[in-house]
């Protein structure tokens, strides 16, 4: 966790997508949330409900996006920020790029499955159209302790 991490306290809106996460966890789902903010407040926010809607693009991120974007009249999410407590996946990153999100902030890194500082690191393609700034680590012990516990809970 980076100094600053430690140092101050989470910002409203990831401590809105862990509140998400906690959701998700609540109904068996993967304990991911995500919350898109634009001039400070919050305009959607999402968790993980794959299961539940039977549908495996419906990770926190993709369902906060789509809420978004129908809250905002826009299938361009100029000046938005997203908070999700983990690091997105490939599908999550091009749905980000492709929404212009100016700023992603995330929680716990996910070396297998994450797509922003591991794997495929989309927003660093050649063909990738969009590039928002990142920031990781952003309430990463509590994310990070929210998925430990659920999968503890499973094996």
């Amino acid at each position: 966790m980076s100094e600053t991490a430690k140092r101050w306290p989470l910002p409203p809106a990831m401590q809105a997508a862990l509140d998400e996460a906690r959701k998700a966890a609540q109904a068996g789902e993967v304990p991911v949330g995500a919350v898109i903010v634009r001039d400070g407040a919050i305009v959607a926010s999402a968790h993980n409900a794959p299961r539940a809607l039977k549908d495996p693009t419906a990770h926190a991120e993709m369902l906060a996006i789509r809420r978004a974007a129908q809250a905002l009249g826009d299938d361009r999410l100029t000046g938005c920020d997203l908070y999700v407590t983990l690091e997105p996946c490939p599908m999550c990153a091009g749905a980000i790029a492709h929404a212009r999100i100016a700023r992603v902030y995330y929680g716990a890194s996910d070396p297998k499955g994450g797509a922003v500082e591991h794997g495929c690191r989309t927003f660093e393609q050649a063909g990738c159209l969009h590039r928002p700034e990142v920031y990781a680590g952003i309430g990463e012990s509590e994310a990070a302790d929210l998925l430990r516990g659920f999968f503890r809970e499973r094996r």
